[in-house]
């Protein structure tokens, strides 16, 4: 009789493992944004996730009267829409519940049928307390043998009487979280329906046609000018307070990989992370370890290789992560290093190697242009310099500097409180002064590029690897033509 005590002890426990789990998950959900659709005149603003691996901020405005559409997007650090993950956990809860509350029911069968067996045992005790009773008092008509025997049977059945009072309690027990049960699921399923989650599936649909509507504008636009920033997103914390890290910048790969190189000098160690989650957690990696130690933090991958600047020189150097050796190294020619022209923070910061929509960019100074930044662009090759740029600013005032679409753009400090200030003009050589509001989260700031293929900056800040999402404005026909 004590097996469906222990069945009872059970769903209970899991009762309580799945309540725990709800207590938990349901915070979560209830700050959960969803997918939001907001619409202001003739203008319309799809947000559909707001972290830094989820899906795309998308803004868009109406036909111009020139004839003329402006279009602006924000891009993310991953280059696809991830299924709804809250959405899922909702739909999984609302099964455990619906689990439960059958278990509950069949539990609930079993209880009763057990309970009719007892109170059928329970009035057979009565019965025979009764006989008890009377044989006790006529006990001249019963012998010793009879007697003891139907005290034996009496006896038996005396364990009966708390099993009988757990049956009652754990049966009233089961009314009540069988009404529990009821409850919540009815407040799950109120919060679906705030969610707008009834046809997942259908919703899943929407978000894919979006995300193919959205590259398909990307691949339209192409280059755009930069006008935003958005707040910084930290996706680690290690390493020491100087460092790089990197994905491959080469437009369209499907390489995941992520690199990562701690330290700004004489470093020859460069962890490969097999993805940006396997980064994040600090597993799955390989060791590569540089014939040649680099300088600065001005590291970039491109199609498979890093180029980096040799310490105590300026050479360019190019390793193959493949075949793990240099493919070629070349001097950059008058192009200071050993700290004579760095960023405001030093670090051997001399040359920067960058990438683009248009490839491959060294960034340095040179002692005939008055350490003044030069920016050039470098063949990915053969390391030669295509052709050069004076853009007039010193290097030694700037915290550091990025690539888009051949336009450089410099900030104006590597701490808290910097902004990016400047921005050169490959295409029209000229120059401007901007004004574009830059957030320095953990205030040292000693590594700043942009990665072309998912239009995001990634960071190195005082021991901590950032992204920031970018804006660029375009302006295209209504024949989709830039």
């Amino acid at each position: 009789m004590t097996v469906p005590l222990l069945k009872i002890g059970a769903v209970l426990s899991t009762m309580a493992m799945v309540t725990n789990w709800m207590s938990q998950t349901l915070p979560s959900l209830v700050g959960l944004n969803g997918t939001a659709v907001s619409r202001a005149g003739t203008s319309e603003k799809i947000t559909l996730f707001q972290s830094p691996d989820e899906g795309w901020q998308v803004f868009t405005s109406a036909q111009a009267p020139d004839g003329k559409c402006l279009c602006t997007a924000v891009i993310p650090v991953q280059g696809s829409c991830s299924r709804d993950l809250r959405s899922l956990q909702l739909r999984q809860l609302l099964e455990k519940v619906q689990n439960i509350s059958q278990s509950m029911e069949v539990l609930d069968l079993r209880t009763f049928r057990d309970l009719q067996y007892v109170r059928n045992t329970e009035a057979l005790m009565k019965g025979l307390d009764s006989r008890l009773r009377v044989a006790s008092e006529g006990h001249k008509a019963l012998n010793a043998r009879s007697f003891q025997d139907l005290k034996e049977k009496m006896r038996e059945l005396l364990p009966l009487l708390p099993v009988l009072e757990q049956y009652k309690a754990d049966s009233r027990l089961i009314v009540h979280l069988k009404d529990e049960v009821r409850n919540l699921s009815g407040i799950l399923l109120a919060i679906q329906e705030e969610m707008g989650a009834y046809d997942y599936e259908e919703l899943q649909q929407r978000v894919l046609l979006l995300e193919a509507r959205l590259h398909a504008c990307l691949q339209k636009l192409g280059c755009g000018k930069l006008t935003g920033v958005s707040n910084p997103i930290t996706i680690r914390a290690s390493g020491s307070r100087f460092g790089s890290w990197m994905t491959d910048t080469m437009t369209p790969s499907t390489d995941s990989r992520v690199w990562y190189m701690d330290g700004y000098y004489k470093g020859r160690r460069v962890l490969e992370f097999r993805s940006l989650t396997d980064f994040v957690s600090g597993q799955n990696f390989v060791q590569h370890l540089l014939p040649h130690p680099w300088a600065g933090t001005g590291h970039v991958v491109f199609n498979g290789s890093l180029y980096y600047n040799k310490f105590q020189s300026n050479v360019a150097v190019r390793y193959h992560f493949r075949s793990r050796s240099v493919l070629v190294q070349r001097s950059l020619a008058g192009a200071g290093y050993n700290n004579t022209f760095p960023y405001s923070w030093g670090g051997f910061s001399d040359i920067d190697f960058m990438v683009d929509e248009n490839g491959l960019w060294a960034v340095y100074t040179t002692n005939q242009n008055a350490g003044n930044i030069v920016v050039s662009r470098v063949d990915p090759h053969t390391l030669e310099v295509l052709r050069s740029w004076d853009t007039g600013y010193p290097k030694r005032s700037a915290g550091e500097s990025f690539m888009i679409c051949g336009i450089l753009y410099v900030t104006n400090s590597h701490l808290a409180g910097a902004k990016i200030y400047f921005a050169y003009h490959t295409n029209t050589s000229s120059y401007e002064y901007t004004d574009i509001p830059f957030h320095n989260q953990y205030s040292h700031i000693s590594m700043l590029d942009y990665n072309p293929r998912e239009r995001v900056l990634y960071t190195w800040n005082n021991g901590h690897q950032v992204i920031y999402n970018v804006t660029l404005f375009h302006v295209i026909n209504t024949a989709g033509e830039l």
